[in-house]
């Protein structure tokens, strides 16, 4: 599932793990100050028009993380030889890595708009004077400064993302073909070569892409929420605690994680018996296309009680997860505002701040909930990863799962039934 797209994918994964947080602490402990003396540092007030992304800060940053990742991935590239999809796996995640930090700065840039934004339309409805429709539309064509350039970005990643996706399926796919003698006797085989490659390259991305962001998000917006933690000196019931703001996102988003994983803990084995279930049903009915005494009745109904039978409970389970799944997230959207209860009555901070407060806490707050967001996705992910496994088992010349040597066994019963009987 890895090795035919990445090279030494465990080897290549702990060294980038060990690499970025090396380069993390490097950045934080060092070149960042370094910069600083140098005069690359952020302007007081933060901009709200596309030179935020051109400020000095930003330009010592660009700097140390192409060092960063043409020394990680020009290591690689040597080392991996001649590796076919070297060039796409390696670089091509170095540029899914940048432009996933250049969307949490867009993310930054319009939370820095807000508040200008807020404190105006506060002064409009409250009827201040010296606000005009220009300074409307001048903070709206800002906007749109920065969200036209946030479309093009994110149209072009897109399409990157396509072809990046499909050149991992290619490599498992010329992986498995490979070694197709020995897998076209595995239940379901062409199905899982032709879906469930695309199916698991494209979730392996989409959540390694998630938790990438998930990450950045941190590092972006925890010191603009530990800043914003200032306003808030008060909380319902807790009452006064440093970096309020902070602590909130935190504990709030870890109790949601550990809820939501203990009520659906047994939702992957489901939908990974699901896979197989159908798959049996949809292998008995194409056989039935070829051979007369093959797609039986009493065979199909057995296997399509088989398949009622699993979804009834994958159902059943899904209800009190979607259930409490829902629950929390209703009452996430309430949980700020109560906190912030008497700190907007006190009328200690502007509808500005407020919107501010809002965007870096949901910001945190969902990258903290990384897990709770995903997990549906997480869900179908691990039924894929089973089902390849049986592939990466057989090719390795060991057992099969369980529930392999059973299809197995009763394909092998079925070959010789149909064997013995005359033509």
């Amino acid at each position: 599932m890895f090795k035919s797209f990445f090279p030494q994918p465990k080897l290549l994964f702990l060294s980038l793990v060990i690499w970025s947080a090396l380069a993390v602490a490097f950045w934080y402990g060092f070149f960042s100050d370094y910069g600083a003396s140098l005069g690359m540092v952020a302007p007081e007030t933060p901009s709200i028009n596309l030179g935020f992304f051109v400020t000095p800060d930003y330009l010592w940053f660009y700097m140390y993380f192409s060092v960063v990742i043409v020394a990680f991935c020009g290591f690689w590239h040597l080392r991996a030889g001649d590796h076919r999809w070297k060039i796409w796996s390696l670089w091509g995640s170095a540029f899914i890595l940048f432009t996933t930090y250049f969307g949490v700065q867009v993310s930054v840039a319009i939370n820095n708009w807000r508040r200008p934004f807020g404190d105006l339309l506060q002064n409009a409805l409250t009827g201040q004077p010296g606000v005009t429709n220009q300074d409307f539309y001048d903070l709206m064509i800002l906007f749109c400064g920065i969200a036209f350039l946030n479309v093009i970005v994110f149209v072009v990643v897109r399409f990157f993302v396509s072809h990046y996706i499909f050149r991992w399926r290619t490599a498992m796919n010329e992986h498995y073909m490979s070694m197709w003698r020995r897998l076209r006797h595995i239940e379901g085989a062409s199905q899982r070569v032709q879906e469930d490659t695309m199916r698991f390259a494209a979730t392996t991305e989409g959540l390694g892409v998630s938790l990438i962001d998930a990450v950045m998000n941190l590092i972006a917006f925890l010191p603009i929420l530990l800043a914003l933690s200032s306003y808030v000196t008060e909380l319902p019931i807790i009452g006064a605690i440093p970096h309020s703001l902070l602590w909130l996102a935190l504990l709030w988003s870890v109790f949601g994680t550990f809820l939501l994983a203990l009520v659906g803990i047994r939702l992957p084995g489901l939908e990974f018996r699901n896979q197989r279930v159908e798959a049996a049903y949809r292998k008995e009915l194409v056989y039935g296309e070829d051979h007369e005494n093959r797609a039986e009745p009493v065979t199909v109904t057995e296997l399509f009680d088989n398949v009622r039978r699993n979804y009834f409970t994958l159902y059943f389970h899904y209800l009190y997860f979607n259930a409490v799944r829902s629950v929390y997230f209703q009452a996430d959207t309430l949980f700020l505002t109560f906190m912030l209860v008497p700190t907007i009555v006190s009328g200690r901070i502007t509808y500005g701040i407020y919107q501010q407060i809002a965007t870096a806490f949901g910001q945190v707050s969902n990258s903290f909930q990384y897990l709770v967001t995903s997990w549906p996705t997480i869900v179908e992910l691990l039924s894929i990863y089973k089902r390849l496994q049986s592939f990466e088992k057989a090719i390795e010349n060991e057992p099969l799962p369980e529930i392999d040597e059973h299809y197995l066994q009763r394909e092998a019963m079925g070959g010789e039934m149909e064997a013995d009987r005359p033509t």
